[in-house]
């Protein structure tokens, strides 16, 4: 983990750390940790950096108190949350402003809106997309007959797999799942009629317009390093620039998350990178749709943060 650093007569500089592990999911908001770790990005400031993939919210939570991550990718919430627990957690930045895709076999289906009393398959369990659908589902339902029946499913690949098989129609998925089922399908022999209906992100600015914005997920320093603020300024920095990147570069930036992630075509993870409105903003520019998104979770989920708004010094370096 981090080791201590020695500032320079106040000066926002320091000596290089020994080590430096980054952390994030096999989602588009890891992929410019990835990108930092294949070009020594870092290289002024820690000696040795590392890029640990996490599955779940629950191994993530585990991997920062256990001081295992330095700084990672994280749903906007989990960094709320720990700090609202008392934990010395930061977040620096947010990236990902729409993730989630509905996915599905009926060409009449337009929108979340259209899918009545039908059954919806979900991976997400108690993390931020649970909690989002579930609010923008609740919110669509004129009645109670037209609520949408949620499935919930273990793993984004149960959902799919339920998908290509015809057991299912509809789908909500994060990329690069989404893309990885459009692909996967596409390499059957007898392709179905599936399609990419709509994002999580447009439906929720149309339903919720006083507060249009999704700041889905972005980059958080854990406790081992979020007193550190010359280094916490330089990943900040470091990663907005390889999220550029990788916009700019779609193809070379799904080559690399590939060597992270090889049971990922990388044609699947190319789409999920055009699809995906990647756009690092330090999290004090953009502190106001933070609290706007923390205040309704706070009316609706209160325990995904914490219950209550996280204070001014949780919000960048």
């Amino acid at each position: 983990m981090c080791c201590s650093v020695v500032l320079a007569h106040g000066v926002a500089s320091a000596a290089p750390v020994e080590q430096l592990t980054l952390g994030g999911p096999g989602a588009v908001v890891s992929y410019p940790l990835m990108h930092m770790v294949e070009t020594q990005a870092l290289r002024g400031h820690a000696k040795h950096v590392e890029f640990r993939l996490w599955e779940s919210h629950d191994q993530l939570s585990a991997l920062l108190t256990q001081n295992k991550l330095d700084f990672s990718a994280a749903p906007s919430t989990l960094p709320a949350l720990l700090f609202n627990k008392g934990q010395k957690t930061r977040l620096l930045s947010i990236s990902v402003w729409g993730l989630v895709w509905l996915v599905s076999t009926d060409p009449a289906v337009k929108g979340f809106e259209d899918l009545g009393d039908q059954a919806l398959l979900s991976p997400f369990q108690h993390d931020l997309g649970d909690v989002l659908i579930d609010t923008l589902l609740s919110a669509q339902a004129k009645d109670d007959a037209s609520k949408v029946s949620v499935r919930r499913v273990r793993t984004g690949q149960d959902a799919i797999a339920l998908m290509l098989s015809g057991k299912a129609k509809h789908a909500v998925l994060a990329e690069p799942m989404a893309s990885m089922l459009l692909w996967r399908n596409q390499q059957q022999a007898a392709p179905l009629s599936l399609h990419r209906v709509q994002s999580l992100e447009t439906a929720w600015s149309q339903q919720f317009p006083a507060q249009p914005q999704l700041p889905q997920a972005g980059l958080m320093a854990n406790a081992t390093v979020a007193e550190n603020r010359a280094l916490s300024q330089a990943v900040e920095k470091a990663y907005a620039e390889s999220a550029l990147w990788c916009k700019a570069q779609t193809m070379q930036c799904a080559q690399i998350a590939h060597k992270y992630l090889p049971h990922m075509p990388v044609a699947a993870i190319q789409t999920a990178i055009e699809v995906t409105r990647l756009e690092s903003q330090p999290a004090t520019a953009v502190r106001p749709q933070l609290e706007a998104l923390y205040q309704l979770l706070q009316s609706k989920h209160p325990k995904v943060i914490g219950n209550r708004l996280p204070d001014a010094q949780f919000y960048g370096p």
